[in-house]
């Protein structure tokens, strides 16, 4: 991945980056802020339509970006959707899997289905990816970043299924990190903390405001925060970073 482009700021210009779950929330800030330094999105959720306005917003700001809408539990046709994305957008250099559900339930009541329905969308979902774009990022020496969780990290309760999903996301990265540093791909790991996204707004008020007392920051985190991370992870000045976990948490995972 070298940079191209003569304007400092448009330093991921000539890169194809994909995002799973861009149609929102985190996923949508980070293509956004991708589309500001110049990078060609791939905005990907369970629709096409669903991502339509988050290319909208990318357009806006002059980059090229294509919506494309897949089921990430489904291994071919995972693998058929990257090879379209290589052919209409010209390559793949960053993947981002952000694609992520919450089935919350304490352990003796949560059923297998919401078990099995978070491990296959956060954890299958990204080994989808990576499996299916790797060959892409070893051409063109790209980069991968997986959204975790700080509650992958730290455990939480009645969330067994998605803190699960989440530390295996850790453990898939320093994998490929090893595996795949020889063929010059990087892979990281962005941990946020919690986020004002539509997800957390199901929060209780009561509850909100537990969580804020465990932060030292004393704040929810915003999604901008969290692309800011990613876009950093993506840059030339990130290159001899890989296997590494970036927490934006506002502290609250220390020690962790």
């Amino acid at each position: 991945m070298t940079q191209t482009g003569s304007d400092p700021d448009q330093y991921l210009s000539g890169r194809v980056a994909l995002i799973t779950g861009a149609s929102r929330g985190i996923g949508r800030a980070i293509a956004v802020q991708l589309a500001r330094r110049g990078a060609t999105l791939a905005c990907v959720a369970t629709s096409a339509e669903r991502a339509q306005e988050t290319v909208a917003e990318c357009t806006a700001l002059g980059a090229r970006a294509q919506a494309y809408g897949v089921d990430v539990g489904k291994t071919e046709a995972v693998i058929g959707l990257v090879a379209q994305v290589q052919q209409e957008l010209g390559g793949l250099d960053l993947l981002v899997n952000n694609a992520g559900i919450t089935r919350d339930g304490l352990l003796l009541r949560m059923s297998e289905q919401d078990f099995d329905s978070v491990i296959e969308t956060n954890l299958k979902g990204t080994w989808n990816f990576v499996r299916a774009a790797s060959r892409a990022l070893m051409k063109s020496h790209g980069r991968i970043v997986n959204i975790s969780s700080v509650v992958g990290l730290t455990g939480n309760a009645g969330q067994v299924n998605y803190a699960a999903s989440k530390a295996g996301l850790v453990g898939l990265a320093r994998s490929i990190a090893r595996e795949l540093a020889s063929r010059n791909i990087t892979a990281n790991v962005v941990a946020p903390g919690f986020v004002a996204t539509d997800m957390a707004s199901a929060v209780s008020d009561e509850r909100r405001q537990q969580i804020l007392a465990q932060v030292p920051a004393g704040r929810y985190g915003e999604v901008d925060e969290i692309a800011a991370a990613v876009t950093f992870l993506a840059s030339d000045a990130a290159g001899y970073i890989s296997g590494a976990i970036l927490p934006v948490d506002g502290g609250l995972g220390m020690g962790h």
